[in-house]
């Protein structure tokens, strides 16, 4: 199964946070999964560092790379296919990292591990 993470859920698993959901921890630990950081979310995590509302303990660029190579999760770069899905997204979540990764979930056929309750109202695979 291809696992999507959310901005949120990279997060948690790289820090070993209590807010990870047993569900989350147990797809994300099952070697047969291929776990997918999106582009969108590193795209989001830097303008947060950039903003200082995400201190990190290393550059950005460095940071990101070294922990998604540390827990094995793969880049998943933003493709034209996945952005013309928006246009048929209804307009229940204004957060528009929230809007691509649902739409790179759909092109991608992944499953979107997420604990955000707007997302589960897409037509889009979640799980939490």
């Amino acid at each position: 199964m291809r696992c999507l993470l959310d901005t949120c859920t990279f997060l948690w698993i790289i820090a070993g946070a209590k807010e990870l959901s047993l569900a989350a921890k147990e797809i994300f630990a099952n070697p047969a999964n291929e776990v997918l950081l999106s582009a969108v979310s590193v795209w989001e995590l830097s303008v947060k560092h950039a903003l200082g509302k995400l201190p990190l303990p290393s550059a950005i660029d460095r940071f990101i790379i070294e922990q998604r190579e540390r827990h094995g999760i793969a880049a998943l770069p933003l493709n034209e296919r996945a952005v013309l899905h928006l246009a048929k997204l209804p307009a229940l979540h204004r957060d528009p990292f929230d809007r691509m990764l649902i739409c790179q979930a759909i092109e991608h056929d992944c499953l979107l591990l997420t604990p955000d309750p707007l997302i589960t109202q897409y037509p889009v695979r979640t799980r939490w």
